[in-house]
């Protein structure tokens, strides 16, 4: 004989809670239906919580629970059936919600509350965005389905295939993590798409520059460069949206310095903050120029381009590649060059590589300005994405770059002028 404790209690209350939740969804969505005329409502959702659950607690609980637990779920399908071929509407959503309704009581009532309880709140939101999913779909031309689709094969498809593993020569790749530079690329340039459809062209893009620049500023830059020659009313926004990345990416690393290697702030800030004001007046001069451009269009077509976030990855590849061989070739001693070059892909992983040195091992003012070499060698690194792939129409682009670069330079040379490094 099986007791029903506060356990048990659980799960065939959380089904039942479940399947209401459902059911106000549905409810709402039925509710100038004509009585009688729905399939089913809150009452009817909670049930069919409750036959989940009740199956998946038989199916452990007692003996022959599993012959028990069939016969409620395929009674409860067979219910959703009839409902279906009385309703004979086109739209099955009704009856796939409560045979979703069925299964996450079920998954409930076999001891997994949590998770049953978090996929019946994504169900319910989904249901209940129906009117902006259908509009989404309907904006859609076939350029953009075909973009999403080649991304998603890019993304879902490709990308969770490839090997996870050191291979290549010395070692130094790591396929996945390649193709992971790709696949966040093409990401951004979806995502200035988007926000330019649905915010309008300039501030579509500023948007995703700035929260593309907390992740990846090189990313950002790459993305935004290799659409520079194509539009050239929109040349004024992209170099304002580069410089602003750019603005974004000094930001945070100043953040993350003062986070996870304090001790370095009194040789970093001298060098990288005349870098970040030299970005702060680009942005706000090309943001006045963007501000004085004639509008530009929306994109009409998604620019998904798979090509320039390849030549982008090589890039990536290539210096991965430099890196490995300064350290087999130099080992410590060569700390400085290697955390710069590597720091040129990843500015974060250098800050935490340098966090993890002996305090005693180099001096705060030294580590500084050790630090600031993955920061200037990075925005060296995007100024060469953007010739590269603008070429002169990212005049204005690289410049809002190169005045970065050359207020760093400047901030190093201040700092070995007074002789701060000892």
């Amino acid at each position: 004989m099986v007791m029903l404790g506060e356990s048990a209690l659980a799960r065939l209350l959380v089904p039942l809670a479940i399947g209401l939740l459902i059911g106000i969804e549905r409810g709402w969505q039925q509710r100038r239906a004509a009585p009688g005329s729905r399939v089913a409502g809150l009452r009817t959702f909670g049930l069919f919580g409750l036959i989940g659950g009740l199956a998946g607690f038989a199916s452990g609980a007692v003996t022959g629970g599993w012959a028990v637990a069939a016969v409620l779920l395929l009674g409860g399908a067979a219910l959703v059936v009839i409902g279906y071929r009385r309703d004979r509407s086109p739209s099955a959503t009704t009856e796939a919600a409560a045979l979703v309704t069925l299964g996450l009581g079920w998954l409930a009532g076999q001891g997994w509350p949590l998770p049953a309880l978090a996929l019946a709140a994504v169900t319910a939101f989904l249901l209940s965005q129906r009117a902006r999913l259908h509009g989404f779909v309907g904006g859609l031309g076939e350029a953009d389905l075909q973009a999403f689709v080649r991304f998603a094969v890019i993304a879902g498809g490709l990308w969770p295939v490839l090997p996870d593993a050191a291979m290549g020569p010395m070692a130094a790749w790591n396929p996945r993590e390649l193709w992971l530079v790709v696949v966040l690329v093409c990401a951004i340039s979806f995502a200035g798409y988007a926000l330019s459809r649905r915010l309008g062209p300039g501030r579509g893009l500023l948007a995703t520059a700035a929260v593309g620049a907390i992740y990846s500023s090189t990313a950002v830059t790459a993305a935004l460069a290799q659409r520079i020659g194509a539009e050239a009313a929109a040349r004024p926004r992209l170099a304002a949206g580069i410089a602003l990345a750019s603005l974004v990416m000094f930001a945070r690393v100043m953040l993350l310095v003062a986070l996870l290697a304090p001790f370095a702030l009194s040789g970093f800030v001298p060098v990288v903050a005349p870098g970040m004001l030299a970005a702060l007046a680009m942005v706000f001069w090309l943001g006045q120029q963007a501000g004085a451009a004639p509008a530009s269009a929306a994109p009409a077509g998604n620019p998904f381009a798979l090509l320039p976030a390849l030549g982008f990855a090589l890039l990536v590849a290539l210096v991965q590649l430099a890196v490995k061989w300064m350290q087999l070739r130099f080992g410590d001693a060569g700390v400085a060059v290697t955390l710069a070059l590597a720091g040129a892909l990843d500015v974060d992983a250098a800050i935490v590589a340098l966090r993890g040195a002996p305090a005693e091992a180099i001096t705060p003012m030294l580590a500084g300005a050790i630090l600031a070499l993955p920061v200037l060698l990075n925005t060296l690194l995007k100024l060469v994405v953007v010739l590269v792939s603008a070429g002169r129409a990212g005049g204005a682009a690289a410049g809002s770059l190169a005045a970065a670069a050359v207020a760093m330079l400047a901030g190093y040379g201040l700092v070995v002028s007074l002789g701060w490094l000892g």
